[in-house]
């Protein structure tokens, strides 16, 4: 065991390394507040929706690759802003990256759309032709019975 690594100072150095290589102090801090980690990797690739893909193999295999959002979702990313095809690498189910071998496209596909149940105006209210069984009651109304 070196002396450097011993007192510590290895670990120091990669620290300045990944500070610079983010882009100074500021940045750090910005990409801590959003990711609650500090890494770095090589750019795999991107998506339409703006999402960046990256890996860094020395990390150990299931956190060695992850995305970064765009900066127009802040702290509103999910998992629904993934598409499939990046899905799969980014859970080693492939090896290359959809980026290097897209996935072959059908017809019947549709295009991959995020989850938006929890937006009032976007989210999917069936229809129904049916009366309701239970009527809510509407205050300043009397009340019907059949």
């Amino acid at each position: 065991m070196s002396l450097k690594a011993w007192l510590g100072i290895d670990k120091i150095q990669k620290f300045g390394q990944i500070v610079k290589e983010i882009g100074g102090v500021k940045a750090v801090l910005r990409k801590r507040y959003l990711m609650d980690v500090t890494r770095v990797g090589t750019l795999v690739g991107s998506d339409k929706f703006g999402n960046r893909y990256y890996e860094n193999n020395e990390y150990f295999v299931p956190r060695n690759r992850w995305v970064e959002f765009p900066d127009k979702v802040w702290l509103d990313y999910d998992a629904t802003q993934v598409p499939p095809e990046w899905h799969s690498w980014l859970h080693h189910i492939t090896d290359d990256a959809p980026s290097v071998k897209p996935p072959p496209t059908q017809s019947f596909v549709l295009d991959h759309k995020e989850n938006t149940t929890l937006d009032a105006d976007k989210k999917y209210i069936p229809y129904s032709t049916t009366r309701t069984k239970v009527q809510g009651w509407t205050p300043g109304q009397k009340p019907q019975f059949d």
